[in-house]
């Protein structure tokens, strides 16, 4: 597709004509909003994503998908080349940045604040090279030492993610006592690294992993229990958003939703994650999501009296 609605610093095509925009200046991490919880919206620049079916495959597609959700009020966007669902085939960091390097450099020349959803420190490097802000690692328990150097020299926010194995192995690794509190622990364990290499604390962002090496029951488990990971002392980044446990739960006649109809569910979770305090919510459908952290922050808020 050649279409002024994929060039950078333009709008979403709403009409024959796309409505051109000027670029803003690039977004600063530490001007996000205080007064609620964050919305990042996700960017899967994949063939084979699970949620969308790779709906947003090749470069021009994927922009004008982030540009929709910048216009739409996301105040992330999670760019990602690799899915990451169970049984996907890996990328290698050099097909990882082709695809996703493009939709950065546009994203950021519009003005909005990017993070990059991936595994390789060479692509974390690249993408933070192409204006990208934020290092979101969802290698969980088997991040490359290099990710670690990385995040304590580029000083960039770092998402730390729980996650067992691989996307090949993860399922076998779902065993668990007591989720939560070895969520805890582990997380705990990898931070430690990050420590060790320099990372400061305030870098650091939690994610509790769901979906990764967790079952339904699990992750219920989890999100019910979320809290205890306030313990770390780092903001929490909740991402649930048209998970397989969606799907599930909302079963109808024996047919498992499919993720575009996980939406609400989704939001569900958005309310109830932001009235618990997460610093964001990760989702595919932002506008939603956004009302809901709106609704939650006004729930929160102090009681005046009349």
């Amino acid at each position: 597709m050649d279409s002024l609605a994929a060039a950078p610093g333009t709008g979403p095509a709403t009409s024959p004509l796309p409505v051109l925009r000027k670029p803003r200046p690039a977004a600063r991490f530490e001007d996000l909003p205080t007064d609620r919880t964050l919305v990042m919206g996700i960017v899967n620049v994949t063939p084979d994503s699970f949620s969308d079916g790779g709906q947003h495959g090749t470069a021009d597609s994927a922009i004008a998908a982030g540009l929709r959700m910048f216009y739409a009020g996301a105040d992330i966007i999670d760019v990602g080349g690799e899915s990451t669902r169970p049984g996907a085939e890996d990328v290698s960091p050099e097909e990882e940045q082709r695809r996703v390097i493009p939709v950065i450099e546009a994203l950021v020349k519009a003005g909005a604040l990017v993070s990059i959803d991936t595994i390789h420190a060479s692509t974390a490097a690249a993408a933070l090279n192409a204006g990208a802000a934020i290092i979101n690692d969802v290698s969980g328990l088997t991040m490359e030492p290099e990710m670690a150097e990385l995040a304590a020299s580029s000083k960039a926010p770092y998402i730390l993610t729980h996650r067992r194995g691989d996307a090949r192995t993860m399922n076998s690794l779902a065993e668990y006592k007591d989720v939560a509190a070895e969520v805890v622990a582990e997380l705990a364990g990898v931070r430690d690294k990050l420590y060790a290499a320099g990372v400061r604390p305030e870098q650091i962002i939690i994610d509790p992993g769901l979906g990764f090496a967790k079952n339904d029951a699990q992750n219920w488990e989890l999100l019910q229990n979320v809290d205890q990971l306030d313990s770390l002392g780092h903001k929490v980044l909740v991402g649930a958003s048209r998970k397989r446990f969606l799907g599930t739960l909302l079963t109808v006649a024996g047919k498992t939703a499919a993720p575009q109809e996980r939406d609400d569910a989704t939001a569900a979770i958005t309310a109830i994650s932001a009235y618990r305090g997460a610093w964001a919510v990760r989702v595919h459908d932002v506008g939603p999501s956004l009302d809901a952290v709106k609704v939650a922050a006004r729930m929160a808020a102090p009681r005046t009296s009349q």
